[in-house]
């Protein structure tokens, strides 16, 4: 039992480092998530593999998985690209700890679970979509009005756009968009001048 512990520790470890590191602290570089993301694996990886091998019923890992979920989830507010992170990292420790009896199926699902993180959050994937959260200064009566002055503004298209927040006391609305950055233009290849040729130096008027 102890050597199949280890063998899932060692997995866990380095599956857990590809993700908080490699794949998310390299694009979107929040340390504190980094830390919790590996907090929170191997805290579930060491009380799964403790309730294994104290026989205890795998229900309850899956009852501390959902536990976890629901307290840091209610503890910040963060985007759900970060809560995909989170639920990839708890289920990370949940594999490791209960598949290390089977190292092969492991490696495997730790394997699938990276790849379609690193797949799914790739910026090639879409490089010029955002969302924002805008605050207008004015109510706009008219969706085109409205789509017109949020591409003004942003300096794209507008995908999509759902007011959440009318004030008509304030005239302020509250605008979820999603939209599409323009191409970014290339930039002109800079023209090398050549270095002016220096005359040929004279002596009394005589070319050398």
């Amino acid at each position: 039992m102890a050597e199949h512990v280890l063998y899932g520790l060692a997995a866990n470890l380095t599956a857990i480092t590809v993700l908080a590191h490699v794949i998310y602290f390299r694009r979107h570089h929040r340390r504190d998530l980094r830390l919790a993301y590996i907090a929170v694996n191997v805290g579930v990886f060491t009380v799964v593999s403790l309730l294994l091998a104290e026989r205890a019923d795998v229900a309850v890992g899956f009852g501390l998985f959902a536990v976890l979920s629901i307290i840091r989830l209610r503890s910040d507010a963060i985007t759900q690209e970060e809560v995909g992170y989170y639920f990839v990292a708890l289920a990370l420790g949940l594999v490791n700890g209960i598949a290390a009896v089977i190292p092969w199926l492991a490696v495997l699902l730790d394997a699938v679970l990276l790849t379609m993180m690193y797949v799914a959050d790739h910026p090639r994937l879409a490089p010029r979509t955002q969302r924002r959260v805008v605050t207008l200064d004015v109510v706009h009566a008219d969706p085109a009005a409205l789509h017109a002055d949020l591409e003004q503004r942003l300096g794209g298209t507008v995908l999509s756009c759902t007011v959440t927040e009318v004030d008509y006391v304030r005239d302020v609305s509250i605008v979820d968009v999603r939209y599409r950055r323009p191409a970014a233009k290339p930039r002109p290849a800079a023209i090398r001048t050549p270095y002016p040729t220096r005359p040929a130096s004279s002596v009394n008027g005589e070319a050398r």
